[in-house]
C-alpha cells in the first residue's frame, strides 16, 4: 500500500510517519519511508534549492517539486511497489495542492495536471492529513525553512488548502487532529489503515 502524510510544518507528520512504518516493519513487512521534496539526490538538491534558495515566482516553485516527485516515483515508489513494498511518504501530491495550487493561487487545477503527468498517475491508497493550528505549529517546527518563514498569513491559508483537500476528497484524505498525544494518534491511524486493507 501507499500512504501518504499531509499538514502544515509542525503538524506531527514526519513523526507519524516514523511511527507508522515502526509499526508495519514489525509486523514482518518491508516498508519504504520516504519525503518531499527529497528521497533521491535529485529530489535533495531540489529541497535545497526551494527550502533555502532565493525567492521564486509560484510556478518556477511547483516545478521544482514536481520535478523532484517525478525522480521519486519512477526511481523509488514504482519499484519499491513493484516488488510488494509498503512505501509511505512525508509530503505528496496534496502538498503541491495547497501549497501552490490554493495558497499561492495558482489553481489546483492546473497543480493537478502537473503531477499527475509526472507521477504516473499514481496516488496514494491513503492520505493522512494531520490537522493543528497553524500558529502552535509553527512554534513546534521553529521556522527555519523559507516556505516556514512565510509568516502566519500564509501558514493560515495552507491550513485552509488542506482542509479544502480533505473535504474534496474524502475516499482518500482521512483528517485527524495533529494535537492528540503522539501514541494515540498512531494507533488512530493503524485502525484506518486496518479497515481498508
Amino acid at each position: 500500500m501507499f500512504v501518504t502524510f499531509e499538514g502544515v510544518d509542525g503538524s506531527g507528520k514526519s513523526t507519524q510517519a516514523e511511527l507508522l512504518r515502526d509499526a508495519l516493519a514489525a509486523e514482518g513487512r518491508e516498508v519504504v519511508l520516504t519525503r518531499e521534496p527529497g528521497g533521491t539526490e535529485l529530489g535533495e538538491r531540489a529541497r535545497e534549492l526551494v527550502l533555502n534558495g532565493p525567492t521564486m515566482t509560484p510556478w518556477a516553485e511547483a516545478a521544482l517539486f514536481a520535478a523532484a516527485r517525478a525522480e521519486l516515483v519512477a526511481r523509488v515508489i514504482l519499484p519499491a511497489l513493484g516488488r510488494g513494498a509498503d512505501v509511505i511518504s512525508d509530503r505528496y501530491v496534496d502538498s503541491s495542492l495547497a501549497y501552490q495550487g490554493i495558497a499561492r493561487g495558482i489553481g489546483i487545477e492546473h497543480v493537478l495536471e502537473l503531477n499527475l503527468n509526472v507521477v504516473q498517475g499514481l496516488m496514494p491508497d491513503l492520505t493522512v492529513l494531520l490537522l493543528l493550528d497553524p500558529d502552535e505549529a509553527a512554534q513546534r517546527s521553529g521556522a527555519t525553512d523559507r516556505l516556514e518563514r512565510e509568516g502566519a498569513d500564509f501558514r493560515a491559508r495552507v491550513d485552509e488548502a488542506y482542509r479544502e483537500l480533505a473535504a474534496r476528497f474524502p475516499e482518500r484524505i482521512v483528517a485527524l487532529d495533529g494535537g492528540r498525544p503522539a501514541d494515540e494518534l498512531a494507533e488512530v491511524i493503524r485502525e484506518r489503515l486496518r479497515s481498508r486493507i
